[in-house]
């Protein structure tokens, strides 16, 4: 599949390869957080069947693979894991939860592949504790998980490259957190209409982006936005 650089070192014109396409991800510096998201033209993030999986397509699977290979660690929602069905992948899962309820399909998961991340006040702590073993879920804050201590823990966890994959919620809480470097956006060239979520929901927040990158396929756009 052809996927061409529009924006950035490659040219305009050449065809990218797998080891292209990790080059051009490449962390400039680490540690370094970039989310990863995909939206329609009109900024559905979800198909109707209410998951990312209903919009994508070849395109960002390819960058969506490059991501998690170049990943130590993949920070995602647990309401959006449980959501598009999330199993154990090659880098540690990092679910962030204020109830602490750990996804039905992540509960056998080796030791250490999944990790929590939640709150002195949830309701699941303990059964989170049971699940996946007390060393692997992490108190960050009383009411809501803070964030800037995450980043700080999968830092001195030895994580330096670190991806996040949202959802719309978690993404608008990073960002209003600070600790986002990095957005790679997916766009498919669709209009959903509807009432779906976009990328970002919650409280409004207003974060300005440079684009470093735009690669084509098929009229989809992939585009690494850094964070100024």
């Amino acid at each position: 599949m052809a996927v061409r650089a529009l924006i950035g070192p490659e040219g305009s014109s050449r065809d990218l390869t797998d080891d292209d396409l990790a080059r051009l991800y490449a962390a400039p510096r680490t540690p370094w957080l970039r989310v990863n998201m995909v939206s329609t033209l009109d900024g559905a993030a979800t198909g109707s069947d209410g998951r990312s999986g209903g919009i994508n397509d070849d395109a960002d699977h390819r960058v969506f693979d490059t991501l998690r290979r170049l990943a130590d660690c993949i920070v995602v929602g647990a309401g959006t894991a449980r959501a598009e069905g999330y199993r154990p992948a090659r880098a540690p899962l990092v679910l962030v939860s204020r109830s602490g309820e750990v996804p039905e399909l992540l509960r056998g998961a080796e030791p250490g592949r999944v990790r929590l991340a939640t709150t002195a006040t949830s309701p699941g702590l303990a059964e989170a504790r049971d699940v996946l073993g007390a060393e692997h879920v992490w108190v960050l804050g009383t009411e809501t998980v803070d964030l800037v201590a995450l980043r700080d823990r999968l830092a001195a966890q030895g994580w330096r490259e670190l991806l996040s994959e949202g959802g719309p919620g978690l993404l608008r809480d990073l960002l209003a957190a600070g600790v986002v470097d990095e957005l790679c956006l997916t766009t498919v060239p669709r209009l959903l209409a509807g009432t779906g979520p976009r990328i970002t929901a919650g409280e409004p927040v207003d974060v300005r982006l440079e684009p470093t990158l735009l690669l084509e396929h098929e009229g989809t756009l992939l585009g690494r936005w850094r964070v100024r």
